[in-house]
């Protein structure tokens, strides 16, 4: 198994810089009265790890953690720049003001220990193919790499093109209360985490490439995010309370990967 001699310093040097902007956009909310502010930037935080990655701890004349700033970077700010477009002037998430309503005055300690940190710990596990995919020196760029990339182009299509599809569908006031079941949306209901799946998974080829296989729990803990837990899951225990034709919807469309949607 091969290990970088600096794994201790870069995995503490990201944990300390996430867990600072973490507690500095915890701050910001309690001014703002908006714990919302966390969505945008989750995206963003990986940019970030990346860039303080590639900056002390890659190797000076590697391909490869470029690859892999450049790939982190690009999908960070597409989607944190998508969600700050769509949260803007939105009002807290109903999530974070349900928490409020239910803890009161000491909603702004455990925002901080529940929303803000507990996401800057998950960032740090999740963004291990980046941070270690660069540490190692690895080898050249092979198949294995082009591999990594080509999943992450899928990856990167799906939830681009799938938000896209979304937010021209809810901009039209006719659609108020329908279900999108054209597009990408036909044929699996969650394109957009589907994408972040792929994204993901294929950053960890990229770092397997490296020699950072051991960095599995990562790509393992974002499809559990994805699929159980806040992403597919979390969004359909209340959606079809909203909107009852998304019943008909389950009934007919692949839940999360992409199939032939049922007659």
């Amino acid at each position: 198994m091969q290990f970088p001699a600096n794994i201790l310093e870069t995995g503490l040097t990201n944990l300390a810089v996430i867990l600072a902007c973490m507690g500095a956009l915890w701050g910001i909310s309690l001014l703002k009265k908006d714990a919302s502010i966390v969505d945008p930037f989750w995206p963003v935080g990986f940019a970030i790890v990346a860039w303080t990655s590639y900056a002390f701890f890659a190797p000076s004349s590697a391909a490869r953690p470029l690859l892999i700033v450049v790939l982190t970077t690009i999908w960070g700010l597409r989607l944190g720049l998508y969600l700050l477009w769509r949260n803007w002037g939105a009002g807290e998430d109903y999530r974070y003001a349900e928490m409020r309503e239910k803890h009161g005055d000491q909603f702004w300690i455990v925002s901080l220990f529940t929303v803000f940190l507990l996401q800057g710990v998950l960032m740090w596990v999740v963004s291990w193919p980046v941070q270690f995919g660069q540490t190692l020196a690895g080898n050249s760029i092979g198949w294995l790499d082009y591999l990594g990339v080509t999943l992450w182009l899928v990856g990167f299509v799906f939830e681009s093109v799938g938000d896209y599809q979304l937010a021209r569908f809810k901009s039209d006031p006719n659609n108020k209360g329908k279900v999108l079941d054209s597009g990408l949306w036909r044929y699996t209901r969650h394109p957009n985490y589907f994408g972040d799946f792929c994204v993901w998974w294929g950053l960890y080829l990229i770092a397997v490439s490296a020699g950072a296989w051991w960095t599995l729990p990562a790509p393992l803990l974002m499809s559990f995010l994805l699929m159980k837990f806040s992403g597919a899951a979390l969004l359909e225990s209340t959606i079809t309370d909203r909107r009852p034709a998304y019943a008909d919807y389950i009934s007919k469309t692949p839940a999360f990967f992409p199939g032939k949607p049922k007659a």
